[in-house]
């Protein structure tokens, strides 16, 4: 499990950044992005990458990823209007899971604004019973190995 005492990853850390605009409801009555839709980026930027990366929609798979755990530490205020990139890396692979690592990096900063991470089970789509990571899943997440191995 990730702890906050780990080094703060940098942009250069990861080797897929997931582009994303902040809206106008994102904002909270402080003036910054509020800390939920942090959490909604994880999400965004995991699934959207997973479509492209397999070349497949997900949900159509016959094992499909519950999310089963999230986390989010906050380090600086983004607000709407701006661009952001979610950093993607695999933190590990289990035998029916995945953890990823994430970080949001706002308008080409090298330091993030939060960190994350993002547990996948793989669960049959019927029974829902645990299930393994399928193999085109697997295939993919060796674009994200390199995060894992520093």
């Amino acid at each position: 499990m990730s702890s906050f005492a780990e080094p703060v990853p940098e942009r250069a850390d990861f080797t897929v950044l997931w582009p994303i605009t902040t809206r106008w409801e994102d904002n909270d009555v402080y003036g910054h992005i509020n800390n939920v839709v942090h959490y909604s980026w994880f999400d965004t930027a995991v699934n959207g990458w997973l479509m492209r990366a397999t070349g497949s929609d997900i949900r159509e798979l016959p094992a499909i990823g519950l999310v089963v755990e999230t986390g989010c530490r906050y380090l600086s205020e983004l607000s709407f209007p701006a661009g952001i990139e979610v950093g993607l890396g695999l933190e590990r692979l289990g035998s029916s899971s995945v953890t990823y690592r994430l970080a949001v990096f706002g308008d080409g900063a090298a330091e993030p604004a939060s960190v994350g991470r993002f547990v996948h089970v793989y669960v049959d789509r019927e029974t829902r019973k645990p299930t393994s990571v399928p193999e085109t899943i697997v295939a993919a997440l060796q674009d994200l190995a390199r995060f894992a191995a520093n």
